[in-house]
């Protein structure tokens, strides 16, 4: 449980990962060149030249964001993305595990190295976690380095700070006992120990780096791994057209009504009876189950995640231009090396394109507090 939501509890200081810079960086951990010198704005300000792919140019794009109030009673606030930049990345293979992946290191890495050369993180402010060959204990992704980890990037976070989270790994999930989920279950991560020290669950996650954030303190987190729709509990998930999803109660009910009408037909009377009152309980956990997320997930500090799938899909491990990696990794790098300069809502579909033509997984996204998706993307 993670009542209370204090600050985390401290863990072990985290400065620049010892040892040699991993391979493809310089001894100062600077990226080798990579692509334009350009990128996506790091803060709001007029945008110059196209905004978005030619498919979805044209629309509104906001750049003057506007805090507000959510329910009418909790204040939050866009980060002005000034401040300080700090970010953690985490690439798990589980090499030598019969569930072995292939493009998490190389997922970790491309990473780091994207936000440094176009995003202005700076390596000394950066840590990397992966369970390549000859890592320091200290930069292997267990259990206990993930967490001390996520406690170092939201130690002392300040408004207009901008925190980047990355975390390509296996996903999965278990059975919820708080009644936010919908579906009945939460949402993980698996670190490399997870089968001696478990996962890590969406609440914890949410407890770890969204409860210790100020009102107006940026976090990005983008989540490579299965089951990943909802990992950090941020209560507004958004479509494409731009709206706040809702429960989809009606096809729940639509099929409950359906089979008690078919148990009708048959007789069964008790199955029809069972039927009504299991489809009344379907619609009604959905909604209790968004109603506790937005009570008690919403924040006042500026959220933003983007996930490779649904909580219901996989994630792929894939390979693109003969590298393995992880597909909604490569697919963020892509698009925002494309088209620096997108809406949220841009983000969120010319992500989607990059990945339908070959795979089924819908990547997600999802806020701590209403936004504006056509707000220009900064990171």
């Amino acid at each position: 449980m993670y009542g209370g939501y204090g600050a985390p509890p401290p863990g072990p200081g985290y400065g620049p990962p010892p040892g040699p810079p991993p391979m493809g960086y310089d001894m100062r951990g600077a990226p080798p060149p990579m692509g334009p010198p350009h990128g996506p704005p790091t803060s709001y300000q007029q945008p110059t030249g196209p905004i978005g792919p030619p498919a979805y140019q044209g629309g509104p794009v906001n750049f003057n964001p506007q805090g507000g109030m959510m329910n009418g009673n909790m204040p939050f606030e866009y980060s002005s993305m000034t401040g300080r930049r700090k970010a953690l990345l985490i690439g798990i293979n589980y090499a030598g595990m019969s569930s072995q992946l292939s493009g998490c290191w190389n997922d970790a890495h491309n990473m780091a190295q994207f936000i440094q050369r176009h995003a202005g993180y700076k390596p000394d402010d950066m840590v990397v976690l992966t369970d390549e060959p000859g890592r320091d204990m200290k930069s292997i992704p267990t259990r206990g380095n993930m967490t001390a980890a996520m406690h170092w990037l939201v130690k002392d976070a300040r408004p207009g700070d901008a925190l980047f989270f990355h975390y390509s790994g296996h996903g999965g999930q278990a059975r919820a006992t708080e009644g936010d989920e919908a579906d009945g279950y939460n949402e993980t991560i698996l670190p490399l120990d997870y089968q001696n020290a478990g996962q890590i669950e969406d609440d914890e996650l949410h407890f770890r780096l969204v409860r210790p954030l100020p009102m107006g303190c940026r976090l990005t987190a983008l989540f490579d791994s299965c089951h990943s729709g909802t990992a950090l509990d941020l209560p507004y998930v958004y479509s494409t057209s731009g709206n706040i999803k809702e429960p989809n109660v009606a096809m729940g009910v639509g099929k409950g009504v359906l089979n008690a009408a078919m148990n009708y037909a048959r007789g069964d009377l008790g199955g029809m009876v069972s039927g009504l009152f299991g489809t009344f309980r379907e619609a009604t956990n959905s909604h209790s189950a968004e109603e506790y997320t937005r009570m008690n997930r919403s924040s006042g500090a500026d959220v933003i995640m983007l996930s490779g799938c649904k909580d219901s899909q996989t994630s792929a491990d894939a390979t693109e231009a003969g590298k393995a990696t992880g597909a909604m990794s490569w697919a963020f790098i892509k698009v925002l090396t494309e088209y620096p300069q997108l809406t949220y809502l841009q983000l969120l579909n010319a992500t989607r394109d990059a990945l339908a033509m070959k795979y089924s997984q819908k990547p997600q996204l999802s806020a701590s507090h209403p936004i504006d998706m056509n707000l220009l993307f900064v990171i």
